[in-house]
């Protein structure tokens, strides 16, 4: 169960690093002279720790994931990301859902994060969530986050924002 836990968290990482590449730096490509731009990135976990509020093995409502890492563009380091994961639901099979809140720290200022997702035992699936707002240049910031795992530590993001 604890491996289990664990994959819950690297998707939950992964959200957090597509609100990341939002900024002007990290972009990759743009989907034209709309108010929407789609970007890509890698969300690479350092750190995350696990608060278990009832002891058991496996996931129980209320454990926590807190997640932190860096927002990768080709190379080059573009930001960083922190964010917290709550398990709302647990069902048979390994299966559990995950309310994640977060933010992504830029140079022009902060991107906030939120969703509700479901994790299985093949892993997070097709894992979104809205972008809720931020600061400074993305004081008005709207749109999705969408994320795909690439292993226990990197996760594919694609960020449509909206600004």
């Amino acid at each position: 169960m604890r491996h289990f836990k664990h994959v819950g968290l690297s998707a939950a990482t992964g959200l957090v690093a597509l609100l990341v590449c939002s900024h002007p730096a990290s972009a990759s490509s743009s989907t034209g002279p709309g108010p929407e731009n789609v970007h890509q990135l890698i969300a690479r976990q350092t750190q995350i720790s696990s608060i278990d509020v009832d002891g058991s093995s496996g996931p129980s409502q209320g454990d926590e994931f807190v997640v932190s890492g860096n927002l990768i563009h080709g190379s080059a380091t573009v930001g960083n990301f922190g964010e917290v994961c709550t398990i709302t639901r647990t069902a048979p099979a390994d299966e559990f859902d995950l309310q994640c809140v977060g933010s992504l720290t830029l140079t022009e200022g902060q991107i906030t994060f939120q969703g509700r997702f479901t994790v299985t035992a093949a892993g997070p699936g097709d894992a979104s969530v809205a972008i809720t707002g931020g600061t400074g240049s993305y004081r008005t910031a709207r749109g999705s986050i969408q994320s795909v795992m690439l292993n226990a530590t990197d996760t594919q993001l694609t960020v449509r924002v909206i600004r």
